[in-house]
């Protein structure tokens, strides 16, 4: 192996290994059905959790629930390509590489669905204007979830255009504006200090310079990336509101 092969195994710099870990998740998302079905359910039970009265440790562990299953199908889709990588003939202990990342797929949506029991089971029937009005209340709940709800949009988009055969240079929103002016707008909407709102702005709009100082995205791409971020928050909060 030359060199310049060697280099490639390795990654030269942090941002490097985070482009490379978002192509990994892009990759399993584009690849994987199992996972563009893991990730349109966890849109739904996002939303869903909105309308019932979770306490901070009940929505961390609604959120861990739902990012594990999605973890584990990952290191499963990881499993079998290594595997496949080595040997495309039927092996025993082939097989039971397989089976076993398999079986921690399942055992995570066990899990899942044993978190979801005893967070919504006890609470359908109390979804009302009581539970609506709590949901106000717990304005660091609506942040999580509209930054959740972002990022799962941002990757599905980008695995959309993947999957359409899209070219990097065609138009594909910035996911780090996304993100960021989603941040920015939670942060705005529940907060009155200007010294901390001053502070997410100046954050986000270096974000923003980066990613075109860089030509990573177009200045199209960044702004269009941005308002998706805010739509997500403003509408997340706007029929919380709507509703009351």
């Amino acid at each position: 192996m030359d060199k310049k092969s060697k280099q490639k195994l390795h990654n030269s710099n942090f941002i490097e290994a985070c482009d490379n870990a978002v192509n990994g998740i892009i990759y399993a998302t584009t690849t994987q059905s199992n996972i563009k079905k893991q990730l349109v359910i966890a849109v739904i039970v996002m939303i869903l959790s909105l309308f019932f009265n979770l306490s901070k440790a009940e929505f961390l562990c609604l959120t861990f629930a739902v990012f594990f299953v999605i973890f584990s199908e990952m290191v499963n889709t990881a499993i079998e390509t290594v595997v496949d990588l080595y040997t495309d003939k039927y092996h025993p202990k082939a097989k039971i590489a397989k089976d076993v990342g398999a079986g921690a797929v399942v055992l995570a949506a066990i899990n899942a669905v044993i978190v979801s029991y005893f967070l919504f089971f006890d609470k359908l029937s109390f979804i009302g204007t009581t539970v609506l009005e709590s949901v106000m209340n717990s304005p660091m709940h609506l942040a999580f979830t509209a930054l959740i709800l972002t990022i799962i949009l941002v990757v599905s988009l980008k695995a959309a255009n993947i999957t359409k055969g899209i070219a990097k240079e065609k138009f594909i929103p910035s996911g780090q504006s996304a993100i960021a002016f989603a941040a920015l707008t939670a942060i705005c909407l529940n907060t009155n200090n200007i010294v901390v709102f001053t502070l997410a702005l100046i954050m986000s709009l270096l974000i923003l310079g980066n990613r075109m100082e860089n030509n990573s995205r177009s200045v199209v791409e960044v702004i269009f990336g941005a308002c998706i971020g805010v739509l997500i928050v403003v509408l997340v909060y706007g029929l919380t509101v709507l509703r009351m």
